[in-house]
Formats: structure tokens, sequence, C-alpha cells
């Protein structure tokens, strides 16, 4: 039996339910009715389920069940110390979370370094996923770029966080209100927030790019339904990522965003909604 606990009655919001996985207790968000919807967020610095996805969370729970976990070692999951963090323990952390749950198949949605997480789950459980969507995603061979360097090597500030919002992640930088930057920057600062950031993709960088990719029989292999987005413009994962995976992944269909970096879910809300929606229906 699950051990499950409500999420708790206070202001914070990106707070929800917690449950425990494994040796990892996982903060996540359980909201709407009809086919579960897993979402799996992005890596940046002072990120949290709720942070990458409260926009698009909305619309998408008029049509689904969604569920959305903090992976370890980001928002208010707990993990043991001496955590390793690796594609096999977030993997492990996301079959827990599907058992604990009971929730025998999903359809999955994945934001960069989930998009990664999203095809280690399709590659080693294809019977648990329905429907995949992977926006920006992380998970075949590339050359790491100055933008995805800088967003792994983040080191605390407001202003450091200011220019990964305005300059690196969006295309308008005007989306990156003061407000946005200052909650970013905070998340940041939470208490062992940094230090496990900084343990996940310590230089040389390259590596952790490479321990990320998956092989390219095992994505030719890859049975579901896939929808592919990403931004023209994106400066952390190269559009080339999203090209490559419509070539090695059969039964799939891409949609590019101009005017569009990294933030496809928040620089093109209502259309990434709707995409989501029409796709997984």
């Amino acid at each position: 039996m699950a051990t499950h606990t409500p999420a708790p009655v206070q202001s914070n919001p990106e707070i929800g339910a917690r449950i425990v996985t494994g040796e990892v207790t996982t903060n996540y968000h359980d909201l709407g009715d009809g086919p579960p919807l897993l979402l799996l967020h992005g890596s940046g610095p002072g990120v949290s389920a709720w942070a990458n996805w409260r926009l698009p969370m909305p619309y998408l729970t008029e049509h689904h069940r969604v569920i959305a976990p903090d992976l370890a070692g980001f928002g208010y999951s707990q993990v043991p110390g001496g955590w390793e963090y690796s594609r096999a323990t977030w993997l492990q952390q996301i079959v827990d979370l599907l058992d604990a749950l009971g929730l025998e198949r999903v359809c999955v949605v994945g934001n960069s370094f989930g998009g990664s997480m999203a095809l280690a789950l399709a590659i080693s459980h294809p019977e648990r996923v329905d429907r995949l969507v992977l926006m920006g995603s992380v998970g075949v061979p590339f050359e790491i770029t100055e933008g995805l360097d800088a967003v792994w090597g983040y080191e605390p500030s407001l202003e450091t966080m200011g220019h990964l919002i305005r300059d690196v992640f969006a295309y308008d930088g005007s989306l990156a209100t003061d407000d946005l930057v200052r909650m970013r920057y905070e998340a940041s600062l939470r208490p062992g927030a940094q230090e496990a950031f900084s343990a996940m993709f310590p230089a040389p960088r390259q590596r952790w790019v490479d321990a990320m990719a998956h092989d390219e029989s095992d994505l030719r292999a890859i049975p579901h339904p896939t929808l592919l987005i990403h931004g023209r413009d994106d400066k952390v994962i190269p559009l080339s990522t999203t090209l490559t995976l419509l070539q090695w992944i059969e039964d799939s269909q891409a949609h590019i965003f101009g005017r569009c970096g990294h933030w496809t879910q928040i620089e093109h809300t209502e259309a990434f909604s709707k995409l989501v929606v029409d796709f997984l229906a």
C-alpha cells in the first residue's frame, strides 16, 4: 500500500501531494479527470513540475488526469543523502510513482531533460506508455550548446537567472518579468537545491548530454505514436535533435514553432496545449 500524503492547505503552489516512491518521497500534482497524462519537467535551475507546467496545466486538465512529479533533486521531492542522480535512478522513481498510483499505462509529455526520461520509460517499459510528446527533447547525441552549458553551470545570482530566462530560454525576453526571474532565483536558493543541481551535471558537461542520449536502435524500435515539438530559435537544445528523432522514430510527426525558444509551453501556451490535446485524442 503506497504511503500517500494529500496536498496540504498552504500558499506555495509548487507543493502538491507526496508519495513514497522507493527511496524518494515524490512531490507531485494530481489534477483533473480523464485518461492519465504524465508530465516530466526540464532540468533548469530552480525548476519544479509546477514552475514548468503551470501555464498549460489548466488546458490539459480539461481533458486528462494530469500527474506532474518533481523528479529527484528538483522542486520539493525528498532524496536520501548520497543519492546518485542518473537516468536509471530517475527512471526508477517514475516507474515507482506509476506503481504507487496504480497507473498501468499513461501518455507522457517530456520537456527537454524530461524528454529523455519519457524516452527511457517508452524504451524500458513500452507497455506502460500509450503516446509520447517530446518538447525540445534531449535523447540523441549532439554537441552541447553554449545555452545548455550555461544552464547546467548555473551559479546562483539574480543577474545570472535573469540572463538565463531572458537571453537563453525565451525568444522574447519581455516574457521574463522581474517577478518570474525573482521566483526562479529564490527557488534556486532553497536549502539543498543548488547542492543537488551542481551534483547532477558537473563540468565537463558534454558527458551528461551523452549519458542522456539513447541508442539509435532503441529509438528506432519505439512503437508509440510520437509528437515532436520544438522552438526554431531554441538556444538550449538544438532543433537538430527533434529532426533526428523524427527520422528515427517511425510513427512520429513534428511541429516547429517560429519565434520560439526553449519554452514552447510558456511562449505558445495555448497553441502548445491544443496540439497536445488533439494529438492525444
